[in-house]
């Protein structure tokens, strides 16, 4: 059995990003990963621009402020944002607001507060202020060319925001990862059918689904596939033909009626399987031929059928993958040292990786139960422990902590 971080390292290593492109709109363009550089055509922002509502000034003005009487300037002109502003007379102040343009002339900007304004239309200074105060400067954010979102990001809503600013209507992003799932097994039905002795509901249908759509993936559902050899190796023709990825749940342990492995043996390869973890020792990885070329394959990747262990594999393992599929340069998850309060007086011979959550001390509980059948426990937890093969965990003990919604984005 591979370990775990080889297992991975295989795996990234034979991802190949897709080439194809798009534009899309930048409103559209949520999670989707940036085919090219983004770079500023102007300065963020593109001028001198107030902090505060108050008072634009030229210091020298003010010389006097604060050494007795106050100074008193005229005001010669009002300057809401997104309205042009006029050169600064000498002698005289201009009423500003937050995020306009400061007048030419001006070096400071007196806050309302610091400022007595009368009815006569003249203000009062106390003080004077210090160079550049209160004003934020052209290009304070971003310079024009300069690199704002470098190709391979994958586009949070703040990155959208950012593109905008910058007066991007469309950004170039990789097309969508196209994967084909299907899922395997005679005892398997869908919610509102009946459930006959010795069949289950397809849990694993929607948690992987919906995994898929979180990453933005174009999903082609396959459905439940008979347990016989060649209803596998038709399914598997038939996703080959326009797919990146080809994802099964279910068979390929070593049964007798799991049929996915000998499946893609004979449709194309199995270059990994079986990984040192647990939950989720069955893991296969390989290609399924296009057409019967030798070298046009679909990549493939088999999960086990058990729900948790379906889960934290495709966490672990295909979601790097899909991302890398996709261009993201970055795909590994942050991981956090936190404080077990818990202990486990035996480890397993395989790298386990627990299902615990934060309590309110700032802690890790662990789910009581640790079986990969047992679905609750990804919802009650918040995350997985990262823990190595043999080593058990004391209370107090500072381990590798994943969360969940560093695993799920």
């Amino acid at each position: 059995m591979l370990a775990t971080a080889d297992a991975l390292g295989r795996l990234l290593d034979a991802a190949r990003q897709v080439d194809a492109r798009e534009r899309v709109d930048t409103l559209d363009a949520l999670n989707r990963v940036l085919a090219a550089d983004v770079t500023s055509p102007l300065d963020v922002p593109p001028m001198h621009t107030s902090a505060m509502d108050g008072y634009a000034v030229r210091i020298a003005d003010l010389a006097g402020a604060g050494e007795g009487a106050p100074v008193t300037l005229r005001v010669s002109q009002r300057i809401p944002a997104g309205h042009a502003a006029e050169p600064l007379a000498a002698g005289t102040a201009a009423r500003i607001f937050t995020g306009a343009t400061v007048p030419p002339g001006a070096d400071a900007v007196v806050m309302q507060e610091m400022a007595q304004a009368s009815d006569d239309g003249r203000v009062a200074f106390g003080q004077a202020p210090t160079a550049g105060e209160w004003i934020t400067q052209q290009g304070a954010d971003i310079r024009r060319g300069s690199v704002i979102l470098p190709a391979g990001t994958r586009l949070t809503p703040q990155a959208l925001g950012l593109a905008a600013s910058v007066g991007c209507a469309q950004l170039e992003v990789v097309r969508r990862v196209r994967v084909a799932i299907f899922f395997t097994g005679d005892e398997l039905r869908m919610p509102g059918e009946p459930l006959e002795p010795g069949a289950i509901y397809n849990s694993n249908r929607f948690t992987l689904r919906a995994l898929l759509a979180k990453l933005g993936c174009e999903v082609t559902d396959l459905g439940i596939v008979p347990d016989r050899l060649d209803a596998t190796r038709e399914t598997l023709r038939r996703a080959a033909a326009d797919h990146d990825l080809i994802l099964t749940c279910g068979g390929v342990s070593v049964g007798e009626e799991d049929h996915v492995k000998p499946a893609v043996e004979a449709e194309g390869r199995i270059s990994m399987w079986q990984i040192a973890m647990k939950p989720g020792k069955p893991l296969a990885f390989g290609a399924v031929r296009r057409g019967g070329a030798v070298r046009d394959e679909a990549f493939f990747i088999g999960l086990p059928g058990n729900p948790v262990s379906s889960f934290c594999t495709f966490l672990l393992f295909v979601r790097p993958f899909l991302l890398r599929l996709a261009g993201v340069t970055n795909v590994a998850p942050r991981v956090y040292s936190m404080r077990a309060d818990f202990s486990q007086k035996k480890g397993d011979r395989r790298n386990e990786f627990l299902r615990a959550r934060v309590n309110a001390s700032g802690g890790l509980d662990l789910f009581e139960n640790q079986s990969s059948a047992v679905l609750t426990s990804t919802v009650w937890g918040d995350g997985l422990i990262d823990n190595p093969p043999n080593h058990a965990i004391g209370a107090g003990e500072i381990v590798r902590f994943i969360p969940f919604s560093e695993l799920t984005r």
